[in-house]
Order: structure tokens, then sequence, then C-alpha cells
């Protein structure tokens, strides 16, 4: 690996370990084998490395959320598989998600590294549209990403939070498909 990859991985590391805020540029320089210098040379500033370190992370993860899915798109029995496999990522010791609080509630103090995690969480969206319909990220329609996708995203990002911040009642898929079920059922009704 070079500088640029060496780096990436030690913020990664640096990330998971000390969070977002804690983590210096001399914790990077130190876990990654690298010098100072480089982190501005490849990634224009710490920050900038970190967000990219974050997204990588996420990504990463996301891979989880295929899991054994199973059932149709778009139903709610894929519903059900599908959140099933994000919120056991949530249980794990250490879990990312816990690190993604961090950096939301900061993003106002960071505009930068905001506007890179908001490119990326629409890419997110469009990720969500095809894993829970089955279409493909690419061929998945901005107006699509722009509804189907947000409403995933933002159901992520409640269910995230719940998890953060109380385990013990924080919702699991069971009961986020059978609230989904009765909404379906409520906006059907004649």
């Amino acid at each position: 690996m070079g500088h640029r990859e060496d780096l990436l991985e030690g913020a990664k590391r640096c990330l998971l370990a000390k969070g977002f805020v804690r983590t210096t540029a001399r914790d990077i320089v130190k876990e990654s084998g690298t010098n100072l210098a480089s982190i501005g040379y490849h990634y224009g500033s710490k920050d900038a490395l970190l967000a990219q370190a974050y997204v990588e992370l996420v990504e990463e993860l996301s891979v989880a959320f295929d899991g054994e899915v199973r059932a149709a798109p778009g139903s709610l029995e894929r519903f059900a598989e599908v959140w099933s496999n994000i919120i056991a990522t949530m249980r794990e010791p250490g879990s990312l998600w816990r690190l993604s609080m961090e950096v939301v509630s900061m993003g106002d103090q960071l505009p930068d590294v905001r506007d890179h995690l908001a490119r990326a969480q629409r890419e997110g969206a469009r990720g969500f549209v095809a894993l829970f319909t089955g279409m493909p990220e690419d061929e998945a329609p901005d107006e699509v990403v722009d509804t189907l996708g947000v409403f995933y995203t933002t159901l992520m990002m409640g269910v995230m939070a719940q998890w953060t911040f109380d385990p013990k009642t924080a919702p699991e898929a069971g009961q986020l498909t059978e609230g989904l079920r009765r909404v379906i059922e409520a906006a059907t009704r004649t």
C-alpha cells in the first residue's frame, strides 16, 4: 500500500477506537506509519481524510445488510429481513453506528465534512432503494431516490439513534415491519 491507502486504513482504525472529535492528525500518522505532510498532500485535511474513512467504513458494513435476504423485492418479508440484518450490525460491540451519531451531531461544526457526507448519504439512499426493491443502483431514478431512498434513510437515522440511545428498548425488525403494515393498511382503507 502507498501512503494514501495507509492513511485511510489508519484513519479507519482511529475512528473506531477514538471517534471523530478525539482523533488527531498525529494519531492517524502514528497508526498509519506515514507523516503529517502526507495527510494534506493526499486528502487536503485531517477532516477530509476522516470523512472519507467514515464513508468507507459504512460502505464496508453495508455488505452485511444483504445477509440472508431471500424474500421478494418490495415485500414486507424483504423489509423485515433487511431490517433484521441492519439491526444485527447495531448489536455488535463497538458498533460503527455510535460513531455515526457523533458525526451527525457535529455536522454544523464541520461544514466541509457535512457536505462530503451529504453526498455520500445520497448514494446511501440509492443503495437502500436497490436493497429493498431489487432495482440495480445505477438504474434507480432520482425521483425514486428522492422519495423511497429518503424514506429508508430517515428510518435508518431514527433506528440508529434509538439503538445508540437505549438498545434495551430500541426497535426490532418485526416491530418496524408491523408498523409499516399498519401504515399501509390505514392508507388503503376506503
